[in-house]
């Protein structure tokens, strides 16, 4: 009882960190006319930084026909709830 215990808490504990979510916030614009826009995005846990959420978001905003201006900041999900209702129609959307 005790080792399945203890394997299940192991199991667990290695599986926290590759569950990991992080998150960009950032914004973008469109030309002719202008348009600009703030969004929440997704990104890979290997670029939760906001220079390599750049990366990572600009080709996916290009493919929608914005433009990245700057990510604003990295987190995890427990920052999703407050940024929510300023992204509107772009919160996870690229």
């Amino acid at each position: 009882m005790i080792r399945t215990m203890l394997a299940a808490i192991l199991a667990l504990a290695l599986a926290g960190p590759a569950a990991a979510d992080c998150y960009a916030d950032y914004k973008a614009k469109k030309d002719d006319p202008l348009q600009l826009h703030y969004g929440v995005a997704q990104v890979s846990d290997g670029n939760c930084s906001p220079g390599k959420a750049g990366s990572e978001l600009k080709p996916r905003l290009a493919a929608g026909g914005w433009t990245l201006l700057n990510v604003l900041s990295t987190f995890g999900p427990e920052g999703l709830d407050e940024r929510k209702a300023n992204a509107g129609a772009w919160f996870l959307r690229y």
